[in-house]
């Protein structure tokens, strides 16, 4: 008869390939928090405030009813709700993203200035007043705090960009910049064109 610790020699390397292959499967695309998954997606309808970020995997952009009076191409962008519209038509896409915290947020109408992929950064000066540790600039990339893709918002220092803190989404954490997540920036990229209206309510 086999002895107890031949037995959990043999098993151990199967039981840690299955462990490591139901946690690759558990593994969040994105990140979102969860009273932005209810407004966005419908899943609970709480309306709790107290309530702690978690990852989750979320779904794409959802489409909506539009019925307002804005023309196709525009972007409308709710800081209350922590969303962004892209007008269709009679239809929208809807899209989560986070905004500026308090003193940062703003509302008014811009254009679309320009795109850029895998944007380089430059933090403005009052920035690196208030943050002397962070670089003078930065490359495009991964760590880049504009991910992958940014849309220039007039010729303001504000921009819709994408993230590489996806937990932020949903939250008001940036310095009046509107953050997307990067796979849900990349499809908006692709969709927005140069001089489209933008609306920030």
């Amino acid at each position: 008869m086999l002895s107890f610790r031949y037995f959990a020699v043999l098993a151990a390397p199967m039981l840690l390939f299955v462990v490591q292959s139901t946690y690759a499967q558990n593994q969040p695309v994105d990140a979102i928090s969860p009273e932005y998954r209810d407004f966005l997606f419908g899943e609970s309808g709480s309306n709790s405030p107290q309530r702690t970020h978690r990852p989750t995997r979320i779904a794409d952009p959802r489409y909506v009813t539009y019925t307002g009076n804005e023309a196709a191409g525009t972007i409308i962008i709710d800081t209350r709700k922590m969303s962004l519209l892209f007008v269709l038509g009679d239809r929208a896409l809807l899209y989560p993203i986070g905004v500026g915290r308090e003193g940062f947020a703003w509302h008014g109408v811009e254009q679309v200035s320009r795109k850029a992929e895998w944007p380089s950064w430059t933090p403005p000066a009052d920035m690196l007043k208030r943050r002397p540790d962070l670089p003078v600039s930065m490359s495009g990339g991964p760590d880049n705090p504009l991910g992958s893709r940014a849309i220039y918002l007039g010729q303001t220092l504000y921009r819709i960009h994408g993230t590489n803190e996806p937990e932020t989404i949903g939250t008001t954490s940036s310095s009046g910049c509107f953050r997307m997540l990067n796979s849900h920036v990349n499809d908006l990229y692709g969709r927005v064109k140069i001089g489209a209206k933008v609306v920030v309510m």
